[in-house]
């Protein structure tokens, strides 16, 4: 978590930037991220140093040869601000393009990447803010640059490219990815799921992370996104490498426009938030995509992928608009069923229509799937998600403490008033026994089971609220005769009130 004031460096950084004529925000992260990675090399290269000079032994595959240590961070970072501009610009950025050699992932971003920082003051601040975080805690690192990232919403810009991070939480932690898994995000902007994925992984699974090949495996080919966007790809590639990650598979890709033959049956597990552009031509879209279901839509077209992207027993979270759930047209439907009929549906979760404020108030919901070949639903597993943690206005400002906030709470289960304000502990517990206790939960109740035939006999619609039962309060109705007994009752009672009321008129006349 990073404190108060560091928060408060990075918005002063940040409006240092607009003036100085940098507002893209994706631009100022761009910029920033190169200055992080610049200084994480020079660490890297202090640690291979340290361990030369503890074992006798020369620098072990070193970053920097004898003429390119005058552009390490330790040294260039000492300089005046005026010297340290024309070093960085002339001098560090076009040697970090040809970094790592010509072939590599990395060399392939990097090769349009622009240092954009004009001013010396500028260039100053940004190098002083950076040189203050401690680049070894990762927790500290990696919440910087999510805070980074929540800009790009709150500028009102790309937010396309930002899913909210608990619900990322959320999809990892019920996934539960695991060491052997390969993970893939064919539409990962900043990478954010694969980053969320490799957090839970290391803290799951430590130990296993210790062996050789399980950790070649985790660096190199564990994790897989792709996107068409060349600043998506270099900013998600340098957050993974921020995060620990030495080599991702980060790469362009326009994954609905390319086949997908190459990649066909490759991953276990795939975690997304696609665009939803709306509609692309027929002669833009890859034939084999069209082969799974005949539509112009891109939330369409990106299930159809996924189906091919996954290898059989392969599982899918993602992020679809309420259309995929209800659309009437024959492709909604037809893919409806496939995954219904075809596949499995393990489960549908609703998520309340400000989830994505303040970019987007599109109702969305998460699909759950499991790729057979042969079938497999039974019973779909149904929750409808009414509080995330956060107001669904477009501030989007928290309603618990941060400790209460997320799938995971610090503080461990909620209690009924704060469940309230966060489903989301609930929504993870209730998973684990989607195949168990979920069974016998009423369809009032906040989740619940629809059997397989049910959904089929509505045409495969999947909108939680044709299936939910609503609750009313029950009203007794009397019969006939105790009306007409209690009618005679108060007959009566206005009688003798009647007969008293005169009595006592008489009496008082006749005194």
């Amino acid at each position: 978590m990073i404190t108060g004031e560091l928060k408060s460096k990075i918005d002063r950084l940040w409006d240092a930037f607009w003036s100085g004529g940098i507002s893209n925000p994706l631009e100022v992260i761009e910029q920033i991220t190169y200055l992080m990675f610049i200084r994480r090399l020079d660490i890297l290269e202090q640690a291979k140093e340290n361990k030369a000079n503890r074992t006798g032994r020369p620098v072990e595959n070193p970053i920097y040869a004898d003429d390119t240590q005058v552009l390490r961070w330790s040294v260039f970072i000492n300089e005046s601000p005026e010297n340290m501009l024309v070093r960085v610009r002339d001098g560090v950025f076009p040697w970090l393009r040809t970094l790592g050699g010509e072939d590599s992932t990395y060399a392939h971003h990097m090769k349009d990447a622009r240092f954009t920082i004009t001013t010396s003051n500028l260039l100053s601040k940004a190098a002083d803010l950076i040189n203050g975080i401690d680049m070894g805690d990762k927790d500290t690192k990696g919440d910087l640059y999510e805070y980074m990232l929540g800009k790009i919403a709150t500028a009102g810009q790309n937010g396309q490219f930002r899913t909210p991070r608990h619900i990322i939480q959320l999809m990892v932690e019920m996934m539960a990815p695991q060491p052997g898994d390969e993970i893939c995000d064919p539409a990962c902007g900043t990478a954010g799921f694969l980053v969320a994925s490799a957090e839970y992984v290391e803290r799951t699974h430590r130990e296993a992370l210790f062996e050789p090949a399980q950790r070649q495996h985790f660096n190199e080919s564990m994790f897989h996104g792709f996107d068409f966007d060349s600043t998506m790809l270099r900013i998600g590639s340098m957050n993974m490498l921020l995060h620990s990650i030495e080599n991702p598979d980060i790469r362009y890709r326009d994954s609905l426009a390319q086949s997908a033959a190459a990649e066909a049956d490759r991953y276990s597990l795939i975690l997304a938030n696609p665009p939803f552009a709306g509609s692309l031509d027929y002669e833009a879209t890859a034939a084999d995509l069209q082969k799974v279901v005949k539509t112009k839509k891109t939330e369409l077209l990106f299930l159809a992928l996924f189906l091919r992207l996954l290898r059989p027993g392969g599982r899918a979270a993602v992020i679809v608009p309420d259309g995929v759930l209800t659309g009437a047209s024959k492709a909604h439907k037809e893919l409806r069923k496939l995954l219904v009929e075809g596949h499995k549906l393990d489960a549908v979760v609703k998520l309340p229509s400000g989830v994505f404020r303040p970019y987007s108030g599109v109702s969305t919901a998460i699909l759950f799937f499991t790729k057979t070949n042969s079938g497999g639903t039974d019973k779909v597993w149904f929750y409808e998600v009414t509080a995330d943690g956060w107001s669904l206005d477009d501030k989007r400002n928290p309603l618990l403490n941060e400790e209460k906030l997320g799938p995971a709470p610090v503080d461990g289960p909620l209690d009924q008033a704060d469940h309230t304000k966060n489903n989301l502990p609930d929504v993870l517990a209730r998973w684990a026994r989607r195949n168990g206790s979920e069974h016998d939960r009423a369809r009032t109740e906040q989740s619940f089971c629809i059997p397989k035939d049910d959904i089929a006999a509505q045409g495969y619609d999947l909108n939680l609220n044709l299936y939910k039962e609503v609750v009313h309060e029950e009203i007794k109705h009397r019969s006939p005769g105790e009306i007409m007994d209690e009618l005679a009752r108060i007959e009566a009672e206005i009688g003798q009130g009647m007969f008293e009321l005169k009595r006592m008129l008489g009496d008082d006349l006749n005194g």
